[in-house]
């Protein structure tokens, strides 16, 4: 067992913290995850579910593949990626909130997925939603509530991650669509086994058990190195020992519940394979 709380000597000098908050994101596992890259930064970082780019953004390569099947999240990495400054009025207000949700909404609704306002309208909710939650209805509708904060702070100026961004290249589709090469270094941080969260669907498009399995599969058959996080159950951890990736597994705590003292603590599985 490893505990999330372990020390390792090598950082990245450069690393950035993702521009977004993400349920289940990697931040904590990102000085683990340097002492794996560490050998490999020659190669290209491919994030299949990139959420945040809590893993990319912590390594900072000079080449990346960043991919989600999410499109206004892939949105807002693009406008990263194209220098965002955000000049739409963003208020810590439940009324003002819900306005912002029913024009992004419009906007995702009538063709407006690519536009800098709804990348600036994605930031805004994301950082006064409730725990950062991403997630729609079944007609394509951000349905998160206000978020109860003590308050916000919002940034508008994101030059550090275009400079970041400059020689990456994204995508926006299936991880089985994903670009990858011979040679690239894949971190999957896919939606977890047995978690009946809003993240299973949180693009729209349910995430089940068969397609845990072609992930798998799709992973052990990567000739280059492999690391990918899950749920530590008893069915995902068969199914990777079977593929022959090495396992190890930590108690992670999950930042699910809105009160810090009903959060607990969940089995996680860290799979590696060509290291």
């Amino acid at each position: 067992m490893i505990s999330s709380q372990s020390s390792f000597h090598f950082t990245t000098s450069t690393a950035l913290d993702p521009s977004l908050k993400w349920a289940s994101g990697k931040r904590w596992l990102v000085p683990e995850f340097s002492e794996l890259w560490s050998k490999h930064q020659h190669r290209r970082l491919v994030e299949p579910f990139c959420g945040a780019a809590a893993i990319t953004l912590g390594m900072r390569p000079d080449k990346a593949l960043l991919n989600d099947i999410n499109p206004h999240l892939m949105n807002f990495h693009r406008w990263l990626q194209c220098g965002l400054t955000i000049d739409i009025p963003m208020e810590y207000d439940e009324a003002f909130y819900y306005r912002s949700r029913d024009r992004f909404n419009q906007l995702a609704n009538n063709g407006g997925v690519s536009s800098k306002e709804a990348a600036s309208l994605f930031y805004y909710l994301n950082h006064t939603c409730f725990n950062g939650l991403c997630r729609f209805n079944r007609n394509g509708r951000f349905n998160v509530p206000f978020g109860k904060y003590k308050g916000v702070s919002y940034q508008r100026e994101f030059a550090e991650y275009q400079q970041a961004y400059a020689n990456w290249t994204l995508s926006a589709g299936d991880f089985l669509e994903t670009a990858v090469e011979p040679d690239d270094f894949i971190y999957a941080d896919p939606p977890y086994d047995g978690d009946e969260s809003a993240f299973v669907g949180y693009a729209g498009i349910p995430f089940d058990w068969k397609d845990q399995v072609a992930l798998a599969r799709w992973l052990a058959q990567h000739p280059g190195p492999v690391v990918t996080s899950n749920a530590a159950t008893e069915r995902i951890t068969a199914l990777y020992r079977e593929l022959g990736f090495t396992l190890t597994t930590r108690q992670v705590a999950r930042a699910i519940n809105s009160k810090g003292d009903g959060r607990s603590a969940v089995s996680e599985m860290l799979a590696r394979r060509n290291l």
